[in-house]
């Protein structure tokens, strides 16, 4: 067995697999099924459900597998999640668009499946999509069945009851599909409809994720009565060597505030996000640009990479992310799937799989150069127990440990301060891969400025934690220059064998003058998320500790660099379970 093989092993997720493309592990999604380990019979819901690394406030269904976020939209006073969802399993497989509602983004009420396989249209899979909104609060699903022919397919879906602010009922009608692939898409690659924006000239347009060999793009496509759509002679956008694009996202930020814009809105006072998950990476990646309606096109700034180098949402376990626009509070909302790190067995033993990570208020950055993104303000209400520590000064090789709080289950907002940078290592500029860095300099091998942050989910003696923390070096260019790496390190997360514990980091592109970095950490189990930098650069980590479960589960500050840190101010909440039936 070779490292690779091994490597697939390890990586047991339900549908990955790896090959070598010069040099460079590619986990490439197959939607594979494993009937094999799939419930046999309809409903079956004696599996027991283990409530270890279950999480308390993170939506996820009871029992089961759930992946892709689908067309998350607000209707009549309801927020509406809808996803990818098997009925029968913990595996990937016999997917239907489950539906969930709720008034508050946190706490939900399952309904009965929007979509099933059911029509010749989408008779081998109901897969993802998006919701619109259309003029006189009529919503409308567009999404991607695999037909009869095995062809990926756009569909509509409406609700049979306008009436009914839960939309619990939906049709498909007959005049599906709506979008057929033809002769010049590739019928296997063709999927993932976004939400539709309405262009000047009263048509609607959306995009669809495809690829042609491996170019990645998003076909556009326009309508005058979201009935009869024509595809766009040019794709909006397109990028060679990228792969498949999946659940491609398009929409508008203001130039200023944190206030969203609804999909539609166009002019010189936004600019324009396209967001991609890339099939052969697994890695969601975005640029903001200028988007031209007359022409039909979107260019990137030239701050923002295009392509496997550029910016991401999330530099951890992060996918099939989908956002929408809440007009009740004026903002855009971001929706993604956390999937497990562990082997399919161990997912069929618990009888679970995959979580969403919270909703996140994204915006543009001032430097108008990047996202910010902040978990939804209505998750405080989740906060309990409160500790604080203010001004604690934190020498080379030291930790304290934050007690009085469920360390499993916590809120943690932390504030560090540094006195001086003399001490930051020089940067390598060859180091342009965040994750080998952290990978090859890990948070125990002392630094200059670090690595200093968090021990969450830490066992009393520390035989397992996962460490999140910066690290700061001198810049190439000059000494006032500095570059802040983020990791999440999941390595020492468990002395489970056979589970995949990665590093994930990322850069923060932060002024440090200041001389303040600030980092929140949602602790929930299995999941780590990590906002560093006020939301600059987002790491979500699943992990799977044996003994920091539960009651033994610690958190402490740490610093294992010269330079002593000050821990300015920081605030840690237990965190009530939120309700998700």
């Amino acid at each position: 067995m070779n490292f690779f093989t091994l490597l697939a092993i390890l990586l047991g997720f339900s549908f990955y697999s790896l090959f070598i493309d010069n040099g460079l592990v590619v986990v490439q999604a197959l939607h594979k099924i494993y009937p094999e380990l799939q419930s046999l019979e309809k409903g079956n819901d004696t599996t027991e459900i283990k409530q270890l690394h279950r999480t308390g406030f993170h939506f996820q269904p009871h029992r089961h597998w759930m992946n892709d976020p689908n067309g998350p939209m607000y209707f009549k006073g309801i927020y509406h999640l809808f996803y990818q969802y098997n009925p029968e399993g913990a595996v990937w497989g016999n997917i239907v668009w489950a539906h969930s509602i709720s008034r508050d983004l946190i706490n939900w009420k399952s309904l009965k499946p929007a979509l099933s396989p059911s029509k010749p249209f989408d008779i081998n899979g109901c897969w993802s999509g998006s919701a619109t909104v259309l003029p006189g609060f009529k919503p409308v699903i567009l999404y991607t069945g695999i037909d009869s022919q095995n062809r990926q397919v756009q569909n509509y879906a409406i609700p049979a009851n306008l009436f009914d602010p839960h939309l619990t009922e939906w049709v498909k009608p007959d005049n599906n599909p709506i979008v057929d692939p033809g002769t010049e898409v590739n019928s296997s690659a063709f999927r993932d409809p976004s939400t539709a924006w309405l262009s000047f000239n009263g048509h609607w347009n959306t995009i669809i994720g495809s690829r042609s060999e491996q170019t990645g793009m998003a076909y556009l496509y326009t309508s005058k009565d979201f009935l009869n759509w024509t595809k766009v002679e040019q794709p909006l956008h397109s990028v060679p060597n990228t792969g498949m694009w999946e659940c491609p996202d398009f929409y508008p930020v203001s130039h200023f505030g944190r206030f969203g814009v609804d999909t539609s809105v166009t002019g010189n006072w936004v600019k324009h996000v396209l967001k991609v998950s890339l099939e052969m990476t697994r890695y969601e990646y975005y640029t903001v640009g200028k988007y031209y309606p007359m022409t039909d096109k979107y260019v990137p700034d030239n701050t923002s990479a295009d392509g496997w180098s550029g910016l991401r949402y999330d530099y951890g376990n992060f996918y099939a992310s989908k956002s929408f626009y809440d007009p009740m509070k004026k903002r855009r909302v971001l929706w993604g799937w956390a999937n497990e790190s562990d082997s399919v067995q161990d997912d069929v033993s618990k009888g679970w799989a995959g979580i969403q990570a919270i909703p996140r208020t994204v915006w543009l950055d001032p430097n108008g150069k990047q996202l910010l993104q902040w978990p939804v303000m209505e998750l405080n209400r989740l906060r309990r127990k409160r500790v604080m520590m203010i001004h604690q000064k934190l020498v080379k090789g030291q930790n304290v440990e934050i007690k009085g709080i469920t360390a499993a289950q916590a809120d943690v907002e932390v504030i560090f301060s540094f006195s001086s940078l003399d001490k930051a290592e020089a940067f390598d500029p060859s180091w342009v891969d965040a994750q080998a860095v952290c990978s090859q300099l890990g948070s125990t091998a002392q630094g200059g400025v670090g690595p200093f942050g968090l021990l969450t989910l830490a066992s009393e003696n520390l035989e397992e934690f996962t460490p999140v923390f910066f690290r700061i070096f001198k810049g190439e260019t000059n000494e006032t220059n500095h570059v802040v790496l983020m990791c999440s390190d999941a390595r020492s997360s468990s002395l489970k064998d056979g589970l995949y514990k990665p590093t994930f980091a990322g850069f923060v592109d932060i002024d440090l003058s200041s001389k303040k970095l600030p980092l929140r950490s949602l602790i929930d189990h299995s999941v780590i998320e990590s906002f560093g930098g006020g939301g600059k650069t987002c790491i979500t980590s699943r992990v799977y500790p044996t003994k920091a479960v539960f009651e033994d589960a610690h958190l402490h500050v740490f610093n294992n660099g010269t330079e002593s840190i000050t821990v300015e101010y920081l605030s840690a909440w237990s965190m009530r379970s939120a309700w998700v039936n």
